[in-house]
């Protein structure tokens, strides 16, 4: 296989593992206001990725790092044309993330108030902007020759892109909420279940319009594979909720987000960032990429750490694979 092909999928598979991972925590900060009925409640919901929420974000740094260092050019175009959006996505996540160790450091509730707001816009803003980001990527925006992007951040909050970010949004509220249901007990359990029947019926109907637009516009053929596997699963998983099995539910969710990401690259590919004015002004795996011995040494320093990172991954999930209760959130208040 041709190595500029090879990291291609590499990187979509980097985008894949942290919107599949980071997905869910962002589920989890968006269910807050509907699932948190009192403190108690909350720091079970966060708690529930309390071990994995820090391992699972590092996922869009490799990402970003393999596409600098595989595609500088569209690293160049997408950070530079994106600059605003992207910065965004970012003072999100660090909000988040602050938050997270923050919140619990003083015990007045107006505190924890005002950080578990910030948890929800943290967890929000980016589930959504990803969306816009990724839609835009496909649907190509205005390139001059030295592909610098030369339209507005209003000219990326267009319909098609706008669809595909309430795409992101709800899939990973409804893929996090389903994990806050296998991973809790009791009533939150039973009301996580609920949440995610009800939020699942809107998902399946947003991202199907997504899909299909997307397929009668940019579609290719495995494309339209991709699509329907993300559909049946998608479709699939919430019956599984819907008869509690939440583990299976959840895994569906996962096939689901993986399956949809993958589509859009192959909607994509062989562009990586299509010129809508000028299609001589697109951005290929070939005229976008790095030397072959670049893509070389990478190829063999990602053999040897790919499976070290999921191994470790699969690891910590493991360990921390219990349910988490009310009962062990308040005797460790006491």
């Amino acid at each position: 296989m041709d190595l500029t092909v090879l990291w291609f999928w590499i990187v979509a598979f980097m985008f894949v593992g942290y919107f599949v991972l980071d997905g869910f925590d962002f589920g989890i900060g968006m269910s807050l206001p509907f699932l948190g009925r009192d403190e108690t409640d909350r720091r079970v919901l966060i708690n529930t990725i309390g071990p994995v929420w820090d391992l699972n974000e590092t996922w869009v740094i490799v990402a970003g790092a393999s596409l600098f260092a595989a595609f500088p050019e569209w690293y160049a175009t997408l950070f530079s044309g994106f600059y605003l959006a992207l910065l965004l996505i970012l003072l999100a996540l660090i909000a988040r993330g602050v938050s997270f160790e923050y919140r619990h450091q003083r015990p007045e509730s107006r505190w924890k108030k005002w950080f578990d707001g910030m948890i929800v816009v943290g967890s929000a803003v980016p589930a959504l902007l990803w969306g816009v980001a990724f839609a835009n990527i496909v649907q190509g925006v205005p390139l001059d020759a030295d592909h610098n992007y030369t339209g507005t951040l209003f000219d990326l909050l267009n319909p098609y892109a706008l669809l595909g970010g309430v795409t992101t949004l709800l899939l990973f509220f409804t893929h996090g909420v389903v994990f806050a249901s296998l991973k809790t007990e009791g009533d939150l359990r039973e009301r996580a279940r609920r949440l995610a029947t009800r939020s699942g019926i809107i998902t399946i109907v947003v991202a199907a319009s997504f899909l299909l637009w997307t397929g009668l516009a940019f579609g290719t053929l495995w494309f339209w594979i991709l699509a329907a596997v993300a559909a049946v699963a998608l479709i699939g998983g919430w019956i599984a909720n819907l008869r509690g099995a939440e583990g299976i539910a959840f895994t569906l969710l996962a096939v689901t987000v993986a399956a949809a990401v993958f589509a859009l690259f192959a909607a994509l590919f062989p562009d990586v960032m299509p010129a809508s004015n000028d299609p001589a002004n697109s951005l290929t795996i070939e005229n976008a990429s790095s030397t072959t011995y670049t893509l070389t040494v990478m190829s063999w320093v990602a053999l040897f750490c790919l499976p070290l990172v999921l191994l470790y991954q699969g690891w910590t999930y493991w360990v921390f694979r219990k349910r988490v209760s009310r009962a062990s959130i308040e005797a460790a208040a006491h």
